[in-house]
């Protein structure tokens, strides 16, 4: 589980990353290498959960999912 907060927490540095005083140069290769480590620290988080765990922390991190209303309430 802790890959995948590692994960959903290095989705922050693209964000933040554009407003840096570095060089634009910097910048992509920061941007790209967070998002490919993120994808990395995802997938090997989910294959250590099992694939039914990550779907599912997957599915809460999508936005269309956000205002559906649970079955059981």
């Amino acid at each position: 589980m802790g890959f995948l907060i590692v994960s959903l927490l290095t989705w922050i540095i693209p964000v933040i990353a554009p407003f840096t005083p570095f060089p634009t140069a910097v910048k992509a290769g920061v941007i790209t290498g967070a998002i490919v480590f993120a994808e990395v620290m995802f997938w090997v988080g989910a294959l250590l959960v099992g694939k039914e765990v990550a779907a599912k922390f997957k599915s809460y991190l999508n936005p269309k999912n956000w205002k559906k209303e649970k079955a059981g309430k």
